[in-house]
């Protein structure tokens, strides 16, 4: 199938799924043209690949017929009026049944319905009984009312394309405001000015807590961010918005508590990558902080523990041993209970400490 009629037919599957809103103003057109013409049957179609719909008509009992007998199937094929005088004498149309039978068809004159990419969807054309043609004037006319005929439709479509995208947008827009709900990290979302555009509940929440101040789009983020960062922050967007990403740290004080967050700044993209704004998000690692703090001060707590060990309880048994190596240089026998005891009882004192000491440091 040419790649053109595909198109075509694509276009008319949209026109046929359409609800059509303005079909009063349809028929006002289709029986503008019979009039106009002068015949008593005039039709708005559209062509699929095997059937011609007739949605809109004056005095015409069929709502479908088959392509291969569609008069407007030849019409689709050009730009210009297509008029057959009288359907019995055209080769083309002679042993058509709309023509050997209901509706006995003689005269018709349609006219395309042209979309503005160019596609032929159907035809508004005329149709008598009896043999007749259309001067040039009803040409003309009949022209003009197939492009308000096509206007009408591509608006309800554009209508229709619009009402799709806004659900679309709502759906997305829900999608995310539950994912930010949801989420228990701070998130926002600064377009090009550092303003807001979207915010989580968490970041909603803490700022409404510590500030007293309901968030919304539009809100300037900056005037919330203590001096002391704020330089920070702002480097760190800017950077953003030159396409690098920022983790930091940030300590937030207040009157009556004080946290730590971990914040990551990353550049905001729309769909085809351009850098929209800043992706602003913030973890709570307050009780990790803690956390590293009280593990530091009970090492620093142990590593004193570990010197009054290694230097205060060592002490008394390095002078016992000095006193013992005393005596074994005078050469005094020592080969007593008491001394025995002393050696070994100080020697196992000295290994005890040592593993302390080695458990306590590592």
């Amino acid at each position: 199938m040419p790649k053109r009629e595909l198109e075509r037919l694509q276009a008319v599957n949209r026109f046929l799924k359409l609800k059509i809103s303005k079909e009063e103003e349809l028929q006002e057109i289709v029986s503008l043209a019979a009039d106009v013409c002068g015949t008593p049957t005039a039709l708005i179609t559209l062509i699929d690949a095997d059937m011609q719909y007739i949605p809109v008509k004056q005095a015409f009992d069929f709502k479908t017929t088959p392509r291969t007998q569609a008069f407007c199937n030849y019409v689709i094929e050009q730009q210009d009026v297509m008029i057959v005088p009288d359907a019995s004498s055209d080769e083309r149309f002679v042993n058509n049944p709309l023509v050997t039978g209901d509706p006995n068809i003689r005269f018709y004159a349609g006219t395309p319905l042209t979309t503005q990419d160019g596609l032929n969807l159907g035809s508004l054309c005329v149709i008598d009984q009896v043999p007749g043609q259309l001067s040039e004037e009803q040409q003309q006319m009949l022209q003009m009312l197939a492009q308000q005929v096509i206007q009408l439709l591509e608006f309800d479509a554009s209508l229709e394309l619009l009402k799709d995208q806004f659900l679309s947008a709502k759906k997305e827009e829900l999608t995310m405001r539950s994912f930010f709900d949801s989420c228990t990290c701070a998130h926002l979302l600064l377009d090009l000015d550092l303003k807001v555009i979207a915010f989580s509940k968490a970041m909603s929440d803490f700022i409404k807590a510590h500030h007293h101040i309901n968030i919304a789009p539009g809100f300037a983020i900056m005037d919330l961010i203590d001096p002391v960062d704020r330089d920070r922050v702002i480097l760190a967007c800017q950077d953003a918005l030159q396409g690098r990403s920022t983790r930091m740290e940030r300590h937030l004080a207040f009157k009556d508590t004080a946290y730590w967050w971990d914040v990551a700044v990353h550049p905001a993209r729309n769909p085809d990558g351009e850098i929209i704004g800043v992706s602003y998000n913030g973890s709570d690692i307050s009780e990790r902080v803690r956390q590293k703090k009280s593990a530091e001060a009970q090492r620093l707590q142990l590593d004193k523990i570990a010197f009054v060990q290694s230097h205060e309880l060592r002490r008394p048994v390095a002078t016992i041993k000095g006193l013992l190596t005393l005596i074994d240089m005078e050469g005094f026998l020592y080969n007593s209970g008491r001394l025995l005891g002393l050696r070994e009882n100080n020697e196992r004192l000295d290994k005890n400490i040592h593993r302390i000491v080695s458990y306590t440091t590592n």
